[in-house]
């Protein structure tokens, strides 16, 4: 029988260790696993590689990873949102590295490597730093970068739903980098508000198949403001 189910966070993150990359999904506050940061926290594991949209704010999640000191490592597309001082401080201190890149490319990189691809052409870049040290070409007169997936060791992902397979539902804006951060981590942890039973999804309403989802954790009433 088939059970993606777990009963705690720690259990959920069981086997991550130091020099992990994690793919965190989440837009500002939308779709962001809360729980799950919270516990690679408590967890203990360090010199992470995070990739996600943004560096985190305040003093909970991505930014709380950042000042205990356990990030070596960010790659996204916009890491100073207003009260990123954790970013910042580690940033400017030289203890922190970043990989900027451009929101769609960053979309793209890990859908490609969900998808098996070993690389794609974007025109996102050209001619500008960003495209620095890397291959352009030029197709049909319009000049592209070569720009190589992202894949994580690990991908934590917030959805509404799922049943004990895997299979996933999102809620509204929640949705954002959740479905292709699912395909591209070698294993993925979800945790959901929701556990419906086999057979009681709308099939029309799945998102990610259960095939891309290694473990799935029920965290009741979890983030229902950050739709």
């Amino acid at each position: 029988m088939i059970d993606k189910q777990v009963r705690t966070v720690a259990e959920a993150l069981e086997g991550l260790q130091d020099g992990a990359a994690i793919m965190i999904s989440g837009f500002g506050e939308a779709g962001v696993p809360a729980e799950l940061i919270d516990g690679v926290v408590a967890q203990g594991a360090s010199d992470l590689t995070i990739i996600s949209n943004n560096a985190g704010t305040g003093d909970v999640g991505i930014a709380a990873l950042i000042g205990a000191g356990r990030v070596r490592k960010v790659i996204c597309s916009y890491p100073r949102m207003v009260g990123s001082r954790h970013f910042e401080e580690r940033y400017r201190a030289g203890e922190l590295e970043l990989e900027l890149v451009p929101q769609g490319n960053l979309a793209a990189r890990i859908q490609a490597a969900g998808s098996g691809l070993g690389a794609i052409f974007t025109p996102t870049g050209y001619g500008t730093k960003l495209a620095e040290g890397k291959e352009t070409r030029e197709i049909d007169g319009r000049h592209y970068v070569l720009e190589y997936p992202i894949q994580a060791d690990v991908a934590l992902v917030k959805a509404y739903k799922a049943d004990r397979w895997g299979n996933l539902v999102y809620r509204k804006a929640a949705r954002n980098f959740g479905p292709i951060m699912a395909m591209a981590g070698k294993t993925t942890i979800v945790q959901v508000e929701e556990i419906d039973p086999l057979g009681t999804l709308d099939p029309e309403t799945v998102v990610t198949p259960g095939i891309f989802v290694d473990r799935i954790v029920r965290i009741a009433d979890a983030g229902k403001a950050a739709a």
